[in-house]
């Protein structure tokens, strides 16, 4: 960086007021000084924009290597599975038919986990959502949450007055 001492620096604005005068030097001044904001927000949003690719990559990277893991985990799951069904039917009776369609069918283990996780239409949450709320209010289906106080307090019945 330009290194600028107080002379350096009382110098330039000596040469400043006698080039642009002293009825201009002000607005000269100012736009210098908006002129170096730019500059230097500029320079941090380019730093910024560094930092995010270089962010960036190290998560793609990050995500290609779980990726990786992942089928390895996946492949050494399937062949442990595979060796325990051919494991099973070696001790499974001939005449077991249901035992021998299960052991014939070996499932994919990762459609049984996505079967296990009940995501979609088929989900408890999108279906309890998906009612309309004046449903829920007449079959008196509760939409928010109250303490047991408050329930007490609200359904109470009035003190009779004497």
């Amino acid at each position: 960086m330009i290194d600028l001492g107080v002379s350096k620096l009382a110098l330039i604005a000596v040469v400043a007021l006698i080039v642009v005068g002293p009825e201009r030097l002000p607005k000269v001044a100012r736009m210098a000084g908006n002129l170096f904001g730019r500059a230097q927000r500029y320079m941090a949003e380019v730093r910024s924009e560094v930092n995010r690719q270089i962010e960036l990559d190290e998560f793609k990277k990050l995500r290609e290597a779980s990726a990786d893991a992942m089928k390895d985990m996946e492949s050494s799951l399937n062949a442990t599975v595979q060796e325990a069904n051919v494991n099973l039917s070696d001790q499974a009776e001939p005449n077991d038919d249901y035992a021998s369609a299960v052991l014939e069918s070996s499932p994919d283990v990762t459609k049984v986990y996505r079967d296990a996780l009940r995501q979609g239409r088929d989900s408890w949450g999108v279906k309890r959502t998906a009612r309309p709320l004046w449903y829920k209010h007449s079959a008196g289906v509760r939409t928010r949450v109250q303490s047991g106080a408050a329930r007490v307090k609200r359904f109470k019945r009035p003190a009779l007055s004497k």
